[in-house]
């Protein structure tokens, strides 16, 4: 200080500070936008995670149910069939059965046929080889319990087919007692049919009575 007044600091010497506050400034306002630039960064990965995550678990989703409404149509499908067949087998073991009674009560003379024996016989043969052919699709559709169901079938109504045809003898008892066999056989492959198309109830158990045939009244002698 000379003469009383301040000295006065040259204008070179406050040039760094006012530079070095810019400078400040400056790298402030850089890293406050860095951060937010990070920060921006992080958000979109998080929803761009998110949007990657729904997408796949939507996917995944959709295909399982795919999955599963192609395997209820598939189901559907075969157990459509199966019924068909299930259905045929039973109808054509029937056919044979009746014409077999037709063919018996010709033979034994208790209910003449108007048709020769040679016919009866062939009409016989001819159900027999459809039975067959529906006991082949059953081999092919069938689950494992009506599979054996049906394999017990053929062999008692193969019984009453050889005694109507002669090959083997019996009497009228025998004959009965066969085909009561028989249609006890046809209830068992009913149950297990059931079973295997998923059916509730039953078609025998205590719920049902056993069922004897249904047989003409015997006739009076007067």
């Amino acid at each position: 200080m000379t003469g009383g007044h301040p000295r006065r600091v040259p204008a070179i010497w406050q040039a760094p500070i006012h530079f070095l506050s810019v400078s400040c400034d400056s790298q402030s306002r850089q890293d406050d936008l860095l951060g937010a630039g990070r920060v921006g960064n992080s958000e979109q990965l998080v929803t761009i995670a998110a949007v990657l995550l729904g997408a796949v678990t939507t996917h995944l989703a959709n295909h399982r149910m795919e999955k599963q409404r192609h395997r209820q149509a598939l189901q559907t499908r075969w157990d459509a069939k199966k019924l068909d067949a299930y259905a045929h087998y039973i109808d054509h073991m029937r056919s044979c059965i009746f014409l077999a009674v037709q063919l018996y009560h010709h033979r034994e003379g208790i209910l003449p046929s108007d048709k020769p024996e040679p016919e009866l016989r062939a009409e016989m043969s001819e159900a027999g080889r459809l039975r067959g052919r529906a006991f082949e699709r059953i081999m092919l559709l069938g689950g494992d319990d009506v599979v054996e169901a049906a394999h017990e079938l053929n062999a008692l109504a193969l019984k009453i087919d050889w005694q109507a045809t002669g090959e083997t003898t019996g009497t009228l008892d025998d004959w009965r007692e066969r085909h009561r066999a028989t249609f006890r056989a046809i209830n068992e492959f009913h149950e297990a049919a059931r079973q295997d198309l998923g059916v509730q109830g039953r078609v025998t158990g205590d719920s049902h009575p056993e069922r004897d045939l249904l047989l003409p009244p015997a006739r009076s002698e007067d």
